[in-house]
């Protein structure tokens, strides 16, 4: 599912008096909220699951064609943790 069709879905999810643009924006409002709530630890949707920051050592690595060894830099990601309830879900 893409961004167009998770907006599709909340549209018809809020019923027919809404607006894809309405729809649109309330999705863009709940993605920044998420990515502004991991940058300062974690968030976590009780019956969804839990996203959290988290950090990457540097290391070494291969380049695939040259087959020669890179120096690969730590850096930060984030991590999804599935909640029991969606787990059961599937």
């Amino acid at each position: 599912m893409n961004k167009a069709e998770l907006t599709e879905a909340v549209r018809s999810n809020l019923g027919g008096a809404t607006s894809k643009r309405e729809a649109g924006d309330a999705l863009e409002a709940v993605l920044s909220a998420i990515a502004k709530g991991v940058k300062t630890g974690h968030v976590q949707i009780v019956g969804f699951g839990a996203f959290k920051l988290a950090s990457r050592k540097a290391r070494m690595g291969r380049n695939p064609k040259t087959k020669e060894p890179i120096k690969i830099p730590a850096s930060k990601t984030v991590r999804f943790t599935p909640s029991a309830a969606l787990k059961d879900s599937l």
